[in-house]
């Protein structure tokens, strides 16, 4: 069974989150500060002169968001952790293709590649990839999968900029389920796997995924692709509004039987204060 604990992730040399309240978070990516939405900030903001240094702004009029711009924003710029490199952009959902509460699990995936070596390892809705460098960096290869182009695209760019040799990542233009299902009548198996499932989306033909309905679906799907050798590692993280957890763990658990593990939320922490902001949840285990 897994036990709780929540992860923080701290400020680095590349980001941190300046201040938070009245439903919106203040933070720098880089050189460039950006305030956003945040309805988990309930509290009073504590240090608003800092608000006046924002580069842009993402707010919603007539229920219809966009970035406000005060100072010059680059299209593209470069960020860093450690060995890895990745973009960030302002993108139309008020994302920049950059997690920081990831923090913590890219540095678990790390750990755990270099403990298996040369594992092959499974990034499904992989997104712009940070997960993917986490692992290939160290010498896991890895097949990342994402329906959209798009996405597809920025990672391989931030994949470019890590300078992961073109043989280590495989791309996959897919949907997620059906990806799984095909890798499974193949007899593939992976010794990590890793999946951000979001609430609803799209596969690359139009398949329709619904967490309330294809969940527990994957994650049966996903056993049986998975090594289960010894060290093989999984993570799961959530951002679907509504779900603890405490049900994600209990999902997993229902799948893959009695698992050392850990799950909880994952957390923000302000550079000023021991305030934090809750962004997720996530669950992990080593076989």
């Amino acid at each position: 069974m897994t036990h709780d604990k929540h992860l923080v992730s701290l400020p680095w040399a590349d980001y941190e989150l300046l201040d938070s309240g009245e439903n919106m978070k203040l933070e720098r990516f880089g050189s460039v500060v950006l305030a956003r939405p945040e309805t988990q900030a309930l509290w009073k903001k504590k240090r608003p002169e800092l608000w006046e240094k924002t580069h842009a702004t993402f707010a919603f009029e007539d229920k219809k968001g966009e970035w406000k711009t005060r100072k010059p924003v680059p299209e593209s710029w470069e960020l860093s952790r450690g060995p890895i490199h990745f973009l960030a952009r302002l993108t139309a959902f008020k994302h920049t293709g950059v997690f920081p509460e990831q923090e913590p699990n890219w540095v678990w995936i790390k750990d755990q590649v270099k403990k298996l070596g040369a594992p092959n390892v499974l990034n499904l809705f992989g997104y712009t990839g940070i997960a993917t460098l986490a692992a290939a960096h160290p010498g896991a290869s890895v097949t990342h999968v994402d329906a959209s182009k798009q996405s597809l695209d920025w990672a391989h760019e931030n994949a470019k900029l890590s300078k992961i040799p073109e043989d280590k990542i495989r791309w996959i233009p897919d949907d997620a389920l059906a990806f799984v299902k095909r890798e499974a009548r193949r007899g593939t198996t992976y010794d990590g796997i890793i999946l951000d499932p979001p609430a609803f989306g799209r596969g690359a033909k139009g398949e329709v995924w619904k967490i309330e309905e294809n969940f527990l679906f994957l994650l049966q799907s996903l056993k049986e692709i998975f090594s289960g050798k010894p060290g093989s590692f999984f993570l799961i993280n959530g951002y679907a509004a509504g779900y603890a957890s405490r049900s994600f763990a209990q999902a997993v658990e229902s799948v893959f039987g009695d698992i050392a593990g850990e799950s909880g939320e994952l957390h923000i922490k302000e550079s000023s204060s021991d305030r934090v902001i809750p962004s997720g949840i996530y669950v992990r285990f080593v076989r």
